[in-house]
């Protein structure tokens, strides 16, 4: 009885501690020693996935793909027409490459549209202001606003000055210090303004280059203040008139917009797999959204995303390979909706990995799980050498897999040379001349090469 006691406290403890295995998944069996070892057998499947990727059939196919689906469909705001044939496209591409389990799964999704938009500088000069006006904004009335301009560089500033804003139109002129920080005076410039009185704002675009190019992008209205329009203008337009109005000279535009809302209108999340011959039940999940502004191609946001993700599939599926686990590929529009029709299952998710950030140059992977989940995961990377793309940061990134995570499942997001990114994030640059064929090529390896692994390694990933 003595040593079945020491046993139940030896548990206890361990339990207590946080290091014991989870007892529903059966993972955790195996020493890091083992696992290890394990993972260094598949060098040879993985260089095959990299030479045909890289040097072999398909070469460029990701590329390729991506041209004509951009070129054919064009951009997809969400809720569009576009969006419609999109879906559809991909639905008939996914069957045709004998990808399994094709199926649409239907979500709701916001329907804002454009409209006709311009903004004309009417003092000290006429001058015709390049802008985007931003998701969910409203419309101006049909005779526009006509109004002074009072310029500011934050919102501390704005609310410092108050009394001057009201009846004005609010320009902030607030720098770039990372995407992050910045994007507030995106999601929230409007509601601020309003707080003062102001009749509109523009708010100089999230980004740290630019060629007289305005970035649009989803803004948010909050309850209780009056809904202003707002839009996104050029950082040389910003920069113009806060040197205007520091000199002290009186701005004056006139702002139309004829953006609407529209009640949720239907769409789908676009799913195709590879199924597991172990274990079919549990899930690998790779993920770009299809999804895109309505504004330049989508090519790079999130085109290459998806497309990566649709590579993997065909790349493991070419090689003849199947893997354990079931390989799930989702292509987003709805995907806090997809997340609650399947959270009851979320034990099964061994993995979800998001592209949303580009396919420039990969480094690597940005990783969120336990210590142990870590260290397994950069002993998968180190089968990613012959590319050089071993690198394993901390806090994988992805809107579209957030919940997942937040609920314990382990998540990916690829790491990818990215400085070039925000240049073109959100505006009419956002086309195939963005993107490059052979960085394509070793960002679909690395997708290929981490999910079919995860997939088929013996145990599922710690959590």
């Amino acid at each position: 009885m003595n040593t079945l006691l020491v046993t139940v406290l030896a548990y206890l403890i361990t339990l207590c501690s946080g290091t014991t295995s989870d007892m529903t998944s059966s993972v955790n069996e195996k020493t890091l020693q083992e696992t290890a070892r394990e993972i260094a057998r598949y060098s040879e499947v993985a260089l095959d996935i990299i030479n045909l990727a890289v040097s072999g059939k398909a070469q460029n196919r990701s590329y390729n793909r991506l041209a004509d689906f951009t070129d054919t469909i064009g951009n997809r705001l969400s809720g569009s027409p576009n969006l419609e044939l999109a879906i559809k496209y991909m639905y008939k591409a996914l069957t045709q490459d004998g990808l399994e389990n094709v199926h649409l799964e239907p979500v709701k999704v916001p329907h804002w549209v454009r409209g006709e938009e311009y903004a004309m500088m009417l003092e000290p000069r006429n001058h015709s202001m390049a802008i985007l006006g931003l998701g969910s904004s409203i419309g101006t009335p049909s005779a526009g606003i006509t109004a002074e301009v009072i310029v500011v560089h934050s919102f501390e500033e704005l609310h410092q000055r108050a009394q001057e804003a009201k009846g004005k139109i609010v320009v902030y002129n607030q720098p770039f210090v990372g995407y992050g920080e910045s994007v507030q005076y995106r999601a929230f410039g409007a509601t601020e303004a309003a707080k003062v009185g102001a009749v509109a704002s523009l708010i100089r675009s999230i980004t740290p280059f630019s060629i007289n190019s305005p970035h649009t992008g989803w803004q948010d209205y909050s309850p209780g203040v009056p809904k202003i329009p707002t839009a996104c203008i050029t950082v040389e337009d910003a920069e113009m008139m806060a040197r205007m109005a520091h000199r002290g000279t009186k701005i004056v535009i006139h702002l139309q917009m004829g953006a609407k809302t529209y009640p949720d209108a239907d769409s789908y999340n676009t799913v195709a797999e590879i199924v597991g011959s172990k274990f079919p039940e549990q899930i690998v999940l790779i993920s770009g959204h299809l999804d895109s502004w309505d504004v330049g191609q989508g090519a790079m946001d999130d085109g290459g995303g998806a497309f990566i993700s649709w590579e993997a599939l065909s790349l493991i599926k070419d090689l003849g390979l199947r893997p354990k686990r079931t390989l799930r590929m989702v292509l987003w529009t709805g995907e806090e909706q997809y997340y609650q029709l399947h959270k009851v299952n979320i034990s099964n998710f061994d993995l979800v990995m998001e592209s949303d950030i580009g396919t420039f140059a990969p480094l690597g992977l940005q990783f969120t799980g336990i210590g142990k989940a870590q260290a397994i995961m950069k002993q998968v990377m180190m089968l990613l050498q012959p590319i050089n793309a071993t690198g394993l940061s901390e806090h994988g990134e992805g809107t579209d897999i957030d919940f997942w995570m937040q609920g314990g499942v382990p998540g990916a997001s690829l790491h990818d040379d990215a400085s070039k990114y925000f240049w073109f994030h959100h505006t009419e640059a956002d086309t195939m001349s963005v993107q490059d064929p052979v960085q394509m090529n070793l960002c679909s390896a690395v997708w290929a090469v981490v999910s079919y692994v995860v997939a088929d390694l013996e145990e599922m990933l710690p959590r």
